[in-house]
């Protein structure tokens, strides 16, 4: 495929997204909800070839040596798909954003002003090793009265492919415009380029993957783009927790699944509850496989016990994303020094605190600068679904326009309506 040949093909593809959201925006809740069902019927119904396709995927990520977390991110099972197929149902229960008016005033003049929400138009989407997100944003999008133009990681090409392919029959077969969702259907490098140069036709870009791509698209994107995302998540162990509550929180934040981007990477104790605490949480953590990168202070609690997977922590581990059954310990001697390392190390993405005392739980919710922030809870709840959300596009750590996790509201802009009765400016 020629240089020349992919611009022309992008370009027609986002004319042809672009006529499809204004077709898409005026739909019925009723008709995008019957195309969501669809979808999630689908899913189950044709499980067994989008796990087939996702095989050839996953066989391929072995052989050419992707990591674990990354093979994780990228299995489809039957499993899976049932979870996908349920986030689906939940999105078509939830309230449709479009044409809800909010802020409605009768100015003094007669005139009544008010809020109108509107879809943002076409959204581009960008994503590496998480076939999951085909679905998720194309049923967000669908909801929220926006096309989507899909464009997955090589890892993932075969699953995203059956996936896209099932999505657009599901929402044709509905009376959705096909096109209102569309996958680009190749894993030249080359495409990503052009996808960050169509301001014409993408009102927003949307990447989901590793610090490199985000990096890039906040680089070299020509539109409005969504470039936050990348996770490093403290749980904070405060002198008044309660410690069996506390070893629960961060053994399922660090070990339910600890290749996603809201899994702990850094665990902060405090020094008067270290001795007991530390112990407790390294016994649970090395007996599932986690890899304890320690401070001074925490090696000399832990000591030399055989059997706990702990080594000496680098300047390197602290701010680092880890995407694995590995996780960085330190001990601090106050909230205010606790809060001072997450200032420097955290990402803004998810940071929580263990604590029985109230006033000190509300000063972390307070001070702690992050999309997200937790009391006594495991970092894995930032999730859109968990959020009552069905899922999310993408969890943002930007400040700007949207923060956390990112469902339909967030997908939505508003305009300004006026309703006179033949007023004139004097």
């Amino acid at each position: 495929m020629s240089t020349q040949t992919t611009t022309q093909q992008l370009t027609a593809m986002g004319q042809r997204a672009r006529a499809a959201a204004l077709k898409l925006a005026r739909l019925s809740t009723e008709v995008k909800n019957r195309a969501l069902l669809n979808i999630a019927s689908a899913l189950e119904e044709r499980s067994d070839q989008v796990v087939a396709a996702n095989r050839k995927d996953y066989q391929a990520g072995q052989r050419n040596g992707l990591s674990e977390s990354l093979l994780d991110r990228l299995l489809l099972n039957h499993e899976r798909l049932a979870g996908m197929a349920g986030d689906v149902r939940t999105i078509a229960e939830l309230p449709d954003p479009v044409g809800e008016e909010y802020d409605v005033r009768t100015l003094p003049n007669g005139l009544i002003r008010a809020r109108r929400t509107v879809p943002l138009g076409v959204i581009g989407a960008i994503y590496e090793s998480r076939p999951h997100v085909t679905v998720d944003i194309a049923a967000l999008c669908l909801k929220s009265g926006n096309a989507v133009i899909l464009r997955g990681g090589s890892e993932a090409y075969q699953s995203n492919r059956a996936l896209s392919a099932l999505v657009r029959e599901a929402i044709a077969s509905a009376g959705v415009p096909e096109d209102a969702v569309q996958f680009v259907d190749s894993t030249d490098r080359s495409l990503v380029a052009e996808m960050l140069r169509m301001k014409e036709y993408i009102d927003l870009l949307i990447p989901r993957g590793g610090a490199d791509l985000v990096r890039r698209v906040a680089e070299e994107a020509t539109m409005p783009a969504v470039t936050g995302g990348i996770g490093v998540c403290h749980t904070y162990i405060d002198q008044a927790a309660d410690l069996d509550k506390a070893v629960e929180i961060a053994f399922n934040a660090k070990v339910q699944r600890p290749s996603v981007c809201n899994a702990l990477d850094a665990l902060l104790v405090h020094s008067q509850v270290a001795p007991r605490y530390l112990p407790l949480i390294a016994r649970r953590w090395s007996d599932a496989g986690v890899e304890i990168h320690a401070d001074k202070r925490t090696l000399s609690i832990l000591g030399p016990e055989n059997g706990l997977n702990v080594s000496p922590a680098t300047d390197e581990d602290w701010g680092k994303e880890f995407l694995s059954l590995t996780a960085a310990v330190k001990v601090v001697d106050s909230f205010d020094e606790a809060i001072a390392h997450i200032d420097s190390y955290g990402s803004g993405h998810s940071e929580a605190i263990v604590t029985e005392d109230q006033a000190t739980a509300d000063r972390f919710l307070d001070d702690v600068d992050a999309a997200v922030v937790f009391t006594n809870a495991s970092t894995r709840f930032n999730d859109g679904a968990e959020f009552g959300l069905g899922s999310e596009v993408a969890i943002s750590t930007s400040k700007m326009h949207a923060r956390g996790p990112m469902g339909l509201r967030e997908l939505t802009s508003y305009k300004w309506t006026v309703r006179g009765s033949g007023q004139v400016k004097p």
